[in-house]
């Protein structure tokens, strides 16, 4: 896809906080999985993991940090050097986010998902706070979503899946520990699927904050920014979580499946 850049209009606006909705309902995803299915099958989450890592570095390299060295060129000399910049700022704030958010509720830090007698309070509190933690790393992911629909479709569904499919084992997280302490499911899925509605409130909040100062330089930042997020996720959440069962070659397989599935379809566009 070459660089090209447009103001967006309304559709593209509603269409791109819309699937943000999509990519936070897989908390949902994730707490319906665990309700029905009697154990997990940890092959295939695996994989999943690996494929939405290699799917976020790919496009990130190969896709997001080219269109944005183009915005930057197209106004100022030195592209190169605001590419860097707003890449790495784009890491330094999700990074900053992760250091915010206490180590024990940090969903970037679970190795496990909790459980313990029916009843128990502190399961209750690791649920809560959990839900809690999700929601605040879901904001930016909204508003990355958000950001890479705007520069188009073809870019944003393959981030729109990836994104929804790492937050299928938050949801998972989520409502393992508040179900034990509380044996009901319905509360369960009430704070799983209050953890995701922050990916569209991020996207609302990029709407409301961003939209009025729409420029080349403006989508060049947010392009690189995401793709400094998206990284940072693969290599702190999704690749450790694709290896924690144990099933190292499956989740390269992923990886690179993931990769070689964005390569194909962008040769295409």
């Amino acid at each position: 896809m070459t660089y090209s850049f447009a103001i967006p209009d309304l559709p593209t606006i509603l269409a791109a906080v819309g699937l943000t909705v999509i990519a936070g309902a897989a908390t949902g995803l994730g707490a319906v999985v665990t309700m029905f299915a009697r154990r997990t099958n940890t092959r295939m989450l695996t994989f999943a993991m690996g494929l939405s890592a290699g799917v976020m570095i790919y496009i990130s390299f190969m896709e997001l940090l080219p269109d944005a060295r183009h915005g930057f060129g197209s106004v100022y000399a030195n592209g190169d050097l605001l590419t860097l910049l707003a890449f790495f700022g784009g890491i330094a704030l999700i990074a900053l986010i992760d250091w915010l958010v206490p180590e024990d509720e940090n969903p970037h830090e679970m190795n496990t998902l909790e459980t313990g007698a029916a009843g128990d309070p502190r399961l209750r509190r690791t649920g809560t706070m959990l839900a809690l933690a999700i929601g605040i790393h879901n904001f930016p992911e909204g508003m990355a979503t958000f950001v890479s629909a705007l520069d188009g479709l073809e870019v944003a569904l393959p981030i729109v899946v990836a994104i929804a499919i790492h937050n299928i084992p938050e949801g998972m997280a989520v409502f393992v520990p508040i179900y034990h302490s509380t044996g009901s499911r319905n509360k369960a899925f009430r704070y799983t699927i209050l953890s995701g509605l922050a990916e569209p409130v991020g996207a609302v909040a990029g709407a409301i904050f961003l939209l009025p100062f729409w420029s080349p330089v403006i989508n060049a930042v947010c392009l690189a920014a995401v793709a400094g997020v998206m990284v940072y996720i693969s290599f702190d959440e999704l690749l450790p979580g694709a290896e924690r069962h144990g099933h190292h070659h499956i989740a390269l397989g992923g990886i690179i499946t993931g990769m070689a599935v964005m390569a194909v379809s962008l040769l295409w566009l």
